[in-house]
């Protein structure tokens, strides 16, 4: 029933954005349409922000992959989701918006020039965007295969093929698409696209299985994740594909990697390391199995771990399990002999009976920062004046274990937060509840050392400025970019 509704909402979204006006093109840019809220709420909260940076950890830069805080979603090949540059300090800051339909672009990257390379997908297509980065205008487009129906599937939650790929050393997009096929995707200097290569996988996936996620190994090798608990590997010189199995498990998100040759996946069950074997084919390393809890939390899209496995520094990788009544942080060595070793530590966070997460977690310092997702249904259960339960923590790791440093009451109901560490701030997207109903939502930066909330922007009001899982992402220019269900918003200081 909350899916028929969220379609219902996005058949609403769809009539306001075209039959305002024509969606953005390569020589039109049309900003995401304004809600009657915008005058009744506050349009900046709080005050400017003075960079402090804060203390980070050396993040190796992958051989294959584009720069770290450009690659992927998660910004690094351990998934950090930390940016060593600034972010915008809330200096009277500028919102430009552009709508490009029923669409959002959930992954973003940037190129050696600094234009953003994107994801994007609606109810009935994918594509991958060039996109300047200052205007929002569309430079060029390539057509990807179309999500296809999957039986107890909803297409607003369907992460196959249409959430995950990363940016290579050459700055071509490797995409993992709907019909089971990887493909090496090139610029041209037009500017466009052009399909450099192309690897089917289709004889390694059942009828029901997709790809999820995919990344390069620092020997060249591309892993690939699927919803049905397939991880696999494809050799960079002869395209074979090896795939193991995971016999009961399913996998709803992306991984890392790091320079020891670990690739770090989680399932609905547990966490597991694999490196490659003598042939290129993925070997378990090691497994370890959590707290899965008794169901889908409302915010999760399965029952397990919502997040993303983040390495932090070079000896430890954290996840978040599916407990009762508060969901857990979970800290374990990683080397690849430490499957022995008992977790570096464990504790509870966010509310009880009201805590659940499908982000991956933010590395900064010896530290992991986790946002509740916990009530995110899809688009109707943030209309109006509704929204999610509270909620972002900050865990410390010491030597003898871990526990909360802060907690911040704001409402972030999807958002993959952003740390900035040399400005000091994490960046999340929130929604605060209005008693009359008026749906506003805010670009938030918080002070990374205290939890306090330093400002607010709003970017606008109504469904179309819901971001519905998307990321928020720091380009080259230190403004801050974010996908919405209707476009894309771009959040910069005033110059």
């Amino acid at each position: 029933m909350a899916s028929t509704r969220s379609l219902l909402v996005l058949a609403v979204v769809g009539a306001m954005v075209l039959g305002g006006a024509p969606a953005a093109s390569a020589s039109l840019v049309v900003p995401i349409p304004p809600g009657p809220g915008d005058p009744l709420v506050p349009a900046f909260v709080g005050a400017p922000a003075t960079a402090r940076p804060y203390p980070g950890f050396p993040v190796p830069r992958h051989p294959f992959m584009a720069p770290n805080g450009s690659s992927n979603m998660h910004n690094d090949a351990y998934a950090t989701d930390a940016y060593e540059t600034p972010g915008p300090l809330g200096r009277d800051p500028r919102v430009t918006s552009a709508t490009y339909g029923i669409q959002e672009c959930a992954t973003q990257t940037f190129d050696a020039a600094g234009r953003i390379v994107a994801l994007c997908g609606g109810l009935l297509d994918r594509q991958l965007k060039l996109i300047e980065r200052r205007t929002l205008r569309v430079l060029a487009t390539y057509d990807l295969p179309p999500p296809r129906p999957r039986p107890g599937q909803s297409p607003l939650t369907d992460v196959c093929g249409g959430a995950y790929f990363y940016l290579d050393d050459a700055d071509r997009a490797v995409v993992a698409t709907t019909n089971g096929q990887v493909r090496v995707i090139a610029q041209t200097s037009a500017p466009g696209f052009a399909e450099q290569r192309r690897h089917d996988l289709a004889e390694h996936l059942p009828a029901d299985d997709c790809l999820i996620a995919l990344n390069p190994d620092w020997s060249g090798r591309i892993w690939f994740v699927t919803g049905g608990g397939g991880v696999g590997t494809i050799a960079p010189d002869t395209g074979i594909a090896r795939v193991h199995r995971l016999p009961g498990e399913r996998i709803a998100n992306s991984f890392a990697v790091d320079e020891t040759g670990g690739v770090f996946v989680v399932s609905d069950h547990a966490l597991y390391r694999f490196d490659a074997g003598a042939d290129g084919a993925p070997v378990v390393s090691w497994r370890r199995p959590y707290d899965r809890g008794s169901r889908v939390k409302p915010g999760q899209l399965s029952q397990g771990s919502g997040t993303t496995p983040t390495l932090i520094g070079a000896d430890l990788v954290a996840i978040t399990d599916n407990a009762e009544p508060r969901m857990n942080v979970l800290v374990y060595p990683r080397g690849r002999a430490d499957g022995g070793r008992p977790a570096s530590c464990r504790t509870p966070v966010l509310p009880p009976g009201s805590s659940a997460t499908e982000n991956s977690m933010v590395a900064v310092g010896r530290s992991v920062i986790v946002e509740n997702n916990y009530g995110y249904t899809g688009p109707a259960s943030t209309l109006l004046g509704n929204t999610t339960a509270p909620g972002i923590e900050k865990v410390d790791i010491h030597g003898d274990g871990c526990s909360s440093a802060w907690r911040s009451e704001e409402v972030a109901p999807t958002s993959v937060p952003k740390a900035s560490l040399a400005s000091g701030l994490l960046y999340v997207y929130t929604k605060p509840a209005n008693r009359v109903g008026i749906a506003a939502w805010y670009f938030t930066a918080i002070d990374l050392r205290t939890g306090r909330t330093v400002y607010q922007r709003l970017t606008g009001t109504g469904v179309q400025w819901n971001n519905h899982y998307a990321a928020i992402y720091l380009g080259p220019d230190n403004a801050a970019y974010l996908a919405t269900i209707a476009g894309m918003v771009r959040i910069a200081d005033s110059e």
